[in-house]
């Protein structure tokens, strides 16, 4: 189901979402697993419709008939060039959008999720970041988390970052951004994944499984070596893969189905609908 409507109220419009149902959903009594994808940056308006574009449901009906997925719910929200993110002066609140609202609507009109056991949340590149920093922030509410080349950054990278190029990413959230604006401040670490990683405490982190996946010629290499280096630090255990290739759509393509794979792997039995709740 493509362009699905919910009203928001925190965001004062109507947002879109894809919602992927197995191929036998009508038909079940089951209550099903749910996976939250997040897809990534880009400047066509319809972000969230790249998933569907490049093949996602024949993708899925293909790995759940193989048996290498269970059937499961997966739910791609429009979430714009937010990065996922709150805005630093609360005029646009993403996060809470996603979590007060989308979750709960979702999650009460289709027969999906319901409980932590039962929802995973995954992402690439800036869907990536937001997988991360959802289940940093909320760790509640995820079960595992599977990212693929994830916009993770140093603070010196966000620094260093071209003008034009931080304006195009983090305006959503920074608002008003001139070129002395102060990158680094409270409001940047509260949604670092490297300083939330180095600064939670441990059993608030090791609440999630995670999964993360890079291409060895990816530029954003760098923070996704550090958070696993982190993890391993920590001892949090975690799965960490290093594959052949770069930002690109040959790589993701190439790299979903682990992902979902694990994902999948991480999900009890689903509940029914005589126990749900």
């Amino acid at each position: 189901m493509t362009n699905v409507s919910i009203k928001s109220e925190i965001l004062s419009r109507d947002k879109l979402f894809n919602i992927y149902l197995p191929p036998d959903y009508d038909s079940s009594q089951e209550v099903y697993p749910v996976l939250y994808l997040l897809h990534g940056s880009g400047t066509r308006p319809d972000l969230h419709q790249r998933l569907v574009d490049a093949g996602f449901q024949g993708k899925m009906d293909s790995l759940i008939a193989s048996g290498k997925v269970n059937p499961m719910v997966v739910v791609i929200p429009d979430a714009e060039m937010t990065f996922y993110l709150n805005n630093i002066n609360g005029d646009y609140q993403f996060e809470d959008y996603f979590i007060e609202e989308l979750v709960p609507a979702v999650e009460k009109r289709f027969k999906c999720g319901g409980e932590k056991a039962f929802r995973g949340i995954a992402g690439q590149s800036m869907g990536g970041f937001g997988a991360l920093l959802y289940s940093l922030h909320h760790p509640e509410l995820f079960n595992a988390c599977a990212v693929l080349a994830a916009a993770i950054r140093t603070d010196e990278q966000i620094e260093e970052m071209p003008y034009e190029d931080f304006l195009k990413n983090y305006k959503s959230a920074f608002g008003e951004i001139n070129r002395n604006t102060v990158r680094i401040n409270d409001f940047w670490n509260s949604n670092s994944i490297l300083y939330l990683i180095s600064n939670l405490p441990i059993k608030r982190i090791s609440q999630v499984k995670y999964y993360i996946d890079i291409g060895d010629d990816d530029h954003l290499y760098k923070g996704n070596s550090l958070f696993h280096i982190k993890l391993r630090d920590l001892e949090i255990a975690h799965e960490y893969r290093v594959r052949d290739g770069k930002h690109n759509r040959i790589y993701f393509r190439t790299a979903l189905d682990d992902a979902l794979i694990f994902i999948s792997n991480n999900f009890n039995n689903p509940l029914t609908t005589t126990n749900k709740r």
